[in-house]
């Protein structure tokens, strides 16, 4: 399984995927750092106080946050949709597998090398992105650590998912369903939220339900609650703490404990069904 994943990242590298994510991080944070820090030198010019200056940089923070969870999502997906299922669908796995070597090492030495990949693009473009902002604005979210260790479970989990559909459907067809899971996801944790609001308790039952089917949406609370400075939590409490739960943005506490053990034990599950049935596929 090491020779698998050592050779699974130098296929990155050689294929340029690694040196295109950190350049792609490098221009990202340069325009994060660039934008913030004219946001918060008008901000100072314009008589805007300092306390609000770090609650707007951290809503910023926070919505930066989503839009790289989706460039996360897309780059798990094509990262892990042809792991396999392009060596299926060019014949290399034939050639591979021709050696002596079960078909579970060849998957799960796959799904190391790409999660070490996407994991370190996680977390380097997280905490310099965080970082940067803390340079330019002089504000720095409560737990950066926590909330690029939510992140990068949040990749962990479309990566699983991207590899074992990759494992049985054609790799654009894997990589198509999670991105699309991923959204309906998000979705579904924004229904249970306004649904959590408004007292509709059958309508939220069902879409809590979603966050335990594909962890990702769960997930990205714990993000948010990474981000989000105290005083707004205290704010948004006071203010309407029966309408708080309706904005995607806001998260009072982090994922119970039960629910971070369910991530990492579904991500187990569904690669040991993907290597079961990779095992028993006809090829």
């Amino acid at each position: 399984m090491i020779v698998i994943a050592r050779l699974t990242v130098k296929e990155l590298v050689r294929r340029r995927v690694v040196w295109v994510l950190a350049a792609l991080t490098i221009v990202s944070v340069g325009l994060v750092g660039w934008g913030l820090d004219r946001l918060v030198t008008l901000a100072r010019e314009g008589g805007s106080g300092e306390l609000a200056i770090r609650i707007g940089v951290s809503q910023v923070l926070i919505l930066i946050a989503f839009m790289f969870s989706f460039v996360l999502a897309m780059t798990a997906a094509f990262i892990g949709a042809p792991a396999v299922g392009a060596d299926l669908e060019s014949g290399v796995a034939y050639a591979i597998l021709a050696r002596p070597l079960r078909r579970s090492e060849v998957l799960i030495g796959r799904w190391l090398g790409s999660a070490l990949v996407v994991v370190a693009y996680a977390v380097a473009s997280g905490l310099l992105a965080i970082a940067v902002a803390a340079f330019v604005s002089g504000y720095g979210p409560p737990d950066p650590p926590l909330a690029v260790a939510f992140l990068a479970g949040q990749a962990l989990v479309l990566l699983t998912l991207t590899l074992a559909l990759g494992s049985v459907l054609p790799s654009i067809a894997a990589g198509a369903i999670a991105v699309v899971g991923f959204g309906l996801g998000w979705m579904a944790g924004v229904m249970a939220g306004v649904a959590s609001a408004l007292g509709v308790a059958a309508l939220g039952s069902v879409a809590e339900a979603s966050r335990w089917l594909l962890p990702s949406d769960g997930l990205w609370r714990g993000v948010i609650y990474g981000l989000e400075p105290p005083l707004v939590v205290l704010i948004a409490a006071g203010r309407a703490p029966g309408l708080i739960d309706a904005n995607p943005f806001y998260a009072a506490s982090p994922p119970p404990l039960p629910f971070v053990v369910w991530s990492v034990l579904w991500m187990a599950l569904v690669l040991g069904a993907a290597t079961w049935w990779f095992e028993r596929r006809d090829l």
